[in-house]
């Protein structure tokens, strides 16, 4: 038998020693030695993504959310980034994150639309959003919650993780000076806008971003939209299609997305959780300014340097499109409860900030080009 005087005495004698080995080690400080590192768990994340490797914008913006978790975490949170191809083909990140191979994903949900086509609204859509209406939307006109209930379907949350904002129409082999020029054109364009290309007449495929000039190049493809001047001026379009058209009809600001495995997400602490949700807004925002820039900065070399001939789709063509588009939006809202709810939702917000923009953005726009 332990006499329990000497087990109270132990105990007494180990939590004072604790103590004066905490105090010993404070006072260690204040002569500089360093005391003993606290140990922290080290969460560590797998992210893959639909972006071609070091492909500037869409990738960067990646690995800019991976590098803001790293920073916000101290280092306790670390996300490799692996481009399309490295550990699944571009098309194949939604369900290596939702079945757990794979921890995040950074890409584009309107390439998820074989699932839903609502998917569609949290991308881009025909005669839809501005980057800023679709940050009104999710973050305060209940796009987040809805995009939540939809991912959710598929063990998945989602956020806003960058914005190319506006998208030119893309480059074209040859002239589209009439609806004619549209019909039995081959081109690459994902999401709701190949729907609108089919309306018209043509055919639309969607490619990852790694095949398309050889596509081009071949003549498999006659024509492509990827983004914009920046983007697309690092994969070598107007090598091969000289006239490059806007303006984009089909996505007026398209929303990238960070996709993560729930249950993953669920075994977060709420500190890591907010550091995640943080780093993707902060992504998100700086993305939409350095679009703009880089943008500015490519056209003018491409006009300049590389003599790409800039087009305007004639007035019958966009018309045409605004039509088709006003259908493949309300097509998309007609697959279930969730996909109405979602279209509704998306509409009624479109009306609200389309009327603002009507008599601000708009007319300032135009004044500025007089």
């Amino acid at each position: 038998m332990i006499d329990r005087r000497k087990l109270l005495g132990a105990a007494t004698l180990g939590a004072a020693g604790l103590a004066t080995t905490a105090c010993s080690q404070s006072a260690s400080e204040g002569d500089g030695v360093a005391a003993p590192a606290v140990r922290r768990r080290k969460t560590r994340l797998t992210m893959t993504t639909t972006w071609p490797k070091d492909l500037p914008g869409l990738g960067a913006a990646a690995q800019r959310v991976a590098d803001r978790i790293n920073a916000l975490s101290d280092g306790q949170m670390e996300v490799n980034v692996y481009a399309a191809g490295e550990l699944v083909p571009a098309f194949e990140a939604f369900d290596a994150v939702a079945s757990g191979n794979a921890d995040m994903y950074h890409g584009a949900d309107y390439y998820w639309q074989s699932k839903s086509k609502a998917y569609n609204f949290f991308t881009a859509v025909p005669m839809g959003m501005t980057a800023a209406e679709i940050m009104g939307w999710i973050d305060f006109g209940g796009g987040q919650a809805l995009w939540e209930e939809l991912s959710g379907q598929y063990g998945i949350i989602a956020f806003q993780g960058a914005n190319t904002g506006h998208q030119m129409g893309g480059w074209f082999r040859k002239e589209i000076n009439s609806l004619d020029d549209i019909r039995g054109l081959k081109m690459r364009i994902p999401g709701l806008g190949g729907d609108v290309i089919r309306a018209l007449g043509g055919a639309a495929e969607a490619l990852p971003g790694n095949e398309i000039y050889q596509a081009l190049q071949t003549g498999r493809i006659d024509a492509t939209e990827w983004v914009g001047p920046w983007n697309d001026y690092f994969l070598g379009f107007h090598r091969e299609a000289k006239y490059h058209y806007g303006p984009g009809f089909h996505e007026p600001g398209s929303a990238l997305a960070v996709g993560i495995n729930r249950n993953k997400w669920d075994s977060l602490t709420p500190t890591e959780q907010a550091i995640i949700r943080s780093a993707c807004n902060e992504v998100n925002h700086l993305s939409v300014g350095e679009f703009t820039y880089q943008n500015g900065v490519y056209l003018e070399k491409l006009v300049n340097e590389e003599s790409i001939e800039l087009r305007r789709f004639p007035d019958e063509v966009m018309a045409r499109m605004k039509e088709a588009s006003a259908d493949v939006r309300s097509d998309a809202g007609s697959g279930g409860d969730l996909e109405r709810r979602i279209y509704e939702s998306f509409e009624d917000a479109l009306k609200k900030m389309r009327g603002w923009a009507s008599i601000s953005d708009g007319p300032y726009l135009a004044s500025r080009e007089l």
